[in-house]
């Protein structure tokens, strides 16, 4: 067995792109990753995907997701990545790649390496803006130095639209060189969702509507040829 770091700092392969690969990743702690990540598994799993969850944070948080998770859902994979590394078994479409805070230079590059895509939420604070623009620009660096094709996109977390910090938020990320997709709103849904081991797709239409409204700009960009890297 390996920890997350000792996997980064050793030979590794990149994931083939026979797999749709989706990495949600932040430098900062709390930005929603985990939840971007397990609902992102279970939309691709009420869709009938083979489709696996790659936890890549000690924590195992999503990991914990899938323990709570009824027999009778969807399957959904999951791979304890930071222990075991990353071993994608077949037939998998989508893996979803859950990836912990604090990456930066040649770690940043290997784990990008992995991604067709790549999704970053970031939080309505003063102190998660400041942090997203220094992660941003060492992203952005580290992609092209690297020569990565993956394409990356943005999404405004956890917002209240109605608020100062959402207006700063919303200023920033679309002054960016990035796509800005989808703005999810915060609400107990995510909670209740995390609580049971399932997604805001798998709960009563009725009360997630204004959320899966919410997922749509995102979900419509994931099946898009704008989302893949040219050629995959």
């Amino acid at each position: 067995m390996m920890d997350f770091f000792s996997y980064l700092s050793g030979d590794y392969k990149p994931l083939s792109f026979d797999t749709r690969t989706i990495l949600v990743m932040n430098s900062k702690g709390g930005s929603g990753k985990t939840t971007l990540a397990t609902n992102l598994a279970s939309y691709y799993a009420t869709k009938k995907f083979p489709v696996v969850l790659a936890d890549f944070d000690p924590q195992g948080s999503s990991m914990a997701w899938l323990e709570a998770r009824p027999e009778e859902r969807p399957p959904i994979r999951g791979l304890a990545a930071w222990r075991d590394g990353l071993r994608v078994p077949k037939p998998t479409r989508v893996a979803i790649l859950d990836v912990p805070s604090g990456l930066h230079h040649r770690q940043l590059a290997k784990v990008l390496a992995h991604a067709h895509t790549v999704v970053i939420p970031v939080l309505p604070s003063p102190i998660d803006i400041r942090a997203a623009g220094d992660f941003i620009d060492e992203l952005l660096q580290t992609h092209e130095h690297a020569g990565l094709r993956s394409k990356l996109a943005l999404v405004a977390n956890r917002a209240r639209e109605n608020t100062h910090a959402y207006q700063h938020l919303e200023a920033f990320l679309s002054g960016l060189t990035l796509p800005f997709i989808a703005t999810l709103r915060e609400h107990s849904n995510y909670l209740t969702a995390a609580d049971r081991g399932i997604g805001l797709f798998e709960m009563a239409p009725s009360a997630v509507a204004t959320d899966l409204e919410q997922w749509q700009p995102l979900v419509r960009w994931l099946h898009s040829k704008r989302s893949l890297p040219i050629g995959s």
